[in-house]
């Protein structure tokens, strides 16, 4: 009877260890939310440079599928950097890498099918102000 109470006990003990490092966690890709919002350059490496005006940095992650559902697996959720491999059923895939200096300068590394056609590109997002209409 005795040995039941102790296992009992410790098996609880194991369960409220387990859970309390969850309250804790941060969101999933937490630091996306946590850029700048409003009006922002991206300046490809030997590229153009595009002006988007940036409601969520989730954005970020699929410039070359705005719009079009896709699924997505987080490949790296760090503080400073994400990493996320997504599928556009029908359309494409890509997987893009953004790493943040300051919440208004980010860097981003993409590749992968659109449109048929393989791209890869390398940027620099840089918050210029608010959004222009």
């Amino acid at each position: 009877m005795k040995t039941k109470s102790i296992l009992a006990a410790l098996s609880l003990g194991v369960c409220a260890v387990v859970a309390v490092p969850a309250q804790g966690q941060k969101q999933s890709l937490g630091m996306l939310d946590e850029l700048d919002h409003g009006g922002w350059e991206l300046r490809e490496r030997g590229g153009p440079v595009h002006n988007i005006c940036l409601d969520s940095g989730r954005r970020l992650i699929q410039l070359r599928h705005q719009g079009v559902p896709c699924s997505s697996v987080v490949v790296e959720d760090k503080s400073d950097q994400v990493t996320v491999q997504y599928t556009c059923r029908g359309q494409g895939y890509g997987r893009t890498q953004v790493r943040r200096e300051t919440d208004g300068l980010v860097q981003i590394d993409s590749q992968g099918i659109a449109n048929g056609l393989p791209f890869s590109f390398s940027a620099e997002g840089r918050k210029t102000g608010d959004c222009r209409s």
